[in-house]
């Protein structure tokens, strides 16, 4: 018998208390009660399987919960992506530790899209409840349930199949299964929840062996870090939260594992991120290199010389693809589910696939630059589709365009869009000069020089005294922070610091920095959070401006503003509360740059006092 997931009410979170675990080809959030509220299987951008953050009722969980639990706590094991939630009663005290197994050359036993549940029984003697209600396809497909005896249950239908094995006997409950099971102190729960296969056997003793392969990888991994300052753990985490949003298989990596987490509760601007953004992954590159992490840089070069290449005849690089570089990405939604707490329309797909994005070719040549200086020498290939990209950006970079946050409210001649021509022909230049590969120089030179006037005499606004947004416009930017990080203008020209004084008068509140100002321009009427990129960029402008004892205090409190176990999301809310996707990999890599940067700065300076700090 075939069933549909119900519709019963139920509580949603706050989407900062999730962690997430995953295998480099999807990821599981686990909120701090016990229950996995959001799983796409088997990679990133499939249908979800577990998907009650998006609809309560009828998305779809996986929880394990134990009885009269008094407090939850959340921690990572030590240098791994393994989560540990600890539940705390009046006399008993439970573990449960959630984990994908790495689908990687390095770690034995992955390969198999797995999650894998053990509930320890620490102290005491608690009851423990098992909830697994999947919802194929976003809910929309049905399935049926096979309890098999003594080995687990398999869900079935047209969307998929999804075999839970487990080591205490499961009943069905409608569309899903349960256990309850009391546990004494040293007994264990073994759980392990698998896209496909047949089911089998679980024990203590397997799941032993799996947790330790998985701790051994991160381990592994984390310790190519070359990273030897005064942030470690918070950069660390950064680092192992990008890993975790690398495609395996093609190198590509995800703006975030979510799709449609609003960025104003209950309202409309609400978007689905797990995608491959060409200027996300090129400043991940950076952030990843700058650690030492050059297997990933590779991987993500030899992903866009696929895109170059594949790219028709002139045309310019998409501003995202699938992670298998699926050019064709309809925005849909589905209007079945009711959103993040009534955040709609809840979307798949994303319609700024289709935008023009002018910026990206700035961002991807800066990338390609520093792997050329600092990983490996570009193949001739690769320069040869890098040319015809720049040869259509010579262009078309005049044109209006879409802009880096991707309105919806018309084109325009972005300053930002401007700024990244500049950058994409002087490192073009500065690659060909070092090694002294063919190209028009003199021509990419000219235009690189009309860039960087263009940005200068229409950009610049003598009244407000700052860049704007676009030409002619009085509306203030914070992606213009930039500037110095790309090497546009100087840390302390007086006209960059000039826009730092309005931006800090207009946009930047304590460390808090909104993106630019909402007027109902980019095509929405409401409100957004502060964006956490732009409060990172803040820090690595304030730094390198000679403002050190400020660009640390911004830094140290943006760190107060991560979950507990130092994740982000793209914005905060009014109540500090986290919105937009999560865990976002802008974020991240935005974090890991301001560290490194900061590091530097407070190694070659005293920081002196914050006396005059404007926060």
């Amino acid at each position: 018998m075939k069933h549909d997931v119900g519709t019963g009410p139920a509580p949603y979170p706050q989407i900062e208390d999730h962690g997430v675990v995953g295998d480099l080809h999807t990821v599981a959030l686990v909120g701090v009660d016990g229950t996995i509220d959001w799983c796409c299987l088997p990679r990133f951008d499939a249908p979800s399987v577990f998907g009650s953050l998006l609809d309560a009722g009828r998305g779809g969980r996986f929880a394990v919960r134990v009885r009269d639990v008094e407090r939850t706590k959340q921690m990572y094991l030590p240098d791994s992506n393994v989560l540990l939630t600890r539940f705390l009663a009046e006399r008993a005290v439970a573990e449960l530790y959630d984990f994908m197994v790495p689908d990687h050359p390095a770690c034995p036993t992955g390969g198999t899209r797995q999650i894998v549940r053990q509930v320890r029984m620490v102290r005491g003697r608690a009851v423990v409840e098992v909830e697994c209600l999947p919802a194929f396809d976003y809910a929309r497909a049905p399935h049926e349930v096979t309890v098999v005896e003594g080995v687990g249950a398999v869900f079935a239908g047209p969307a998929g199949r999804l075999v839970l094995r487990s080591s205490v006997p499961l009943r069905q409950d409608g569309a899903g299964v349960r256990a309850t099971v009391e546990l004494e102190a040293g007994r264990t729960l073994e759980l392990v929840a698998q896209w496909g296969g047949e089911p089998r056997p679980v024990d203590r003793a397997e799941v032993s062996r799996l947790l330790d392969d998985t701790l051994r990888y991160w381990d592994g991994w984390l310790r190519q870090s070359r990273y030897q300052g005064r942030y470690r753990e918070t950069v660390e985490r950064s680092a192992l939260v990008l890993k975790l949003l690398v495609h395996q298989p093609t190198g590509a990596l995800i703006a975030a594992p979510t799709t449609s987490l609003p960025e104003s509760m209950g309202g409309t601007r609400n978007w689905d991120y797990r995608y491959t953004w060409v200027r996300d992954a090129a400043f991940t590159l950076y952030a990843l290199m700058r650690l030492g992490f050059t297997e990933e840089a590779a991987a993500f070069i030899d992903w866009l010389h696929r895109r170059c290449v594949e790219a028709p005849p002139g045309t310019g690089l998409q501003v995202l693809y699938g992670i298998d570089g699926r050019a064709d990405l309809p925005e849909t939604e589905l209007d079945h589910l009711a959103g993040y707490r009534g955040a709609r329309p809840v979307r798949i797909g994303n319609a700024a696939a289709k935008q023009l994005q002018l910026d990206i070719h700035g961002e991807l040549m800066d990338s390609v630059y520093l792997y050329n200086k600092h990983g490996e020498p570009i193949s001739y290939e690769l320069w040869e589709a890098l040319g015809r990209q720049l040869e259509w950006l010579e262009k078309h970079w005049e044109e209006p365009d879409d802009g880096i946050w991707e309105t919806r409210g018309g084109r325009r001649r972005f300053t930002y869009s401007a700024l990244m021509t500049w950058v994409a022909f002087e490192r073009a230049i500065r690659i060909a000069r070092h090694r002294g590969m063919p190209a028009p120089v003199e021509r990419w030179r000219d235009t690189a020089a009309a860039a960087y006037h263009y940005v200068q005499d229409r950009c610049w606004s003598p009244e407000l005294g700052a860049y704007v947004q676009h030409a002619d416009s009085t509306t203030l930017d914070a992606s213009l922070l930039v500037m110095p990080l790309v090497k546009f203008s100087g840390p302390a020209d007086p006209r960059f610091l000039s826009t730092v004084r309005r931006l800090e008068d207009q946009l930047i509140s304590d460390s808090l920095v909104h993106r630019y100002q909402a007027d109902g321009a980019d095509g929405f009427t409401d409100r957004e959070g502060t964006f956490n990129l732009c409060s990172f960029w803040y820090v690595e402008a304030l730094a390198r401006a000679g403002r050190i004892g400020e660009a640390r205090y911004v830094f140290e409190k943006m760190t107060t503003h991560a979950n507990h176990l130092g994740l982000y999301a793209e914005e905060i809310g009014p109540a500090g509360e986290a919105l937009g996707n999560f865990p976002q990999a802008f974020t991240h890599l935005a974090l890991i740059s301001a560290a490194t940067n900061l590091d530097r700065a407070l190694a070659t300076h005293r920081t002196g006092t914050v006396r005059h700090c404007r926060l």
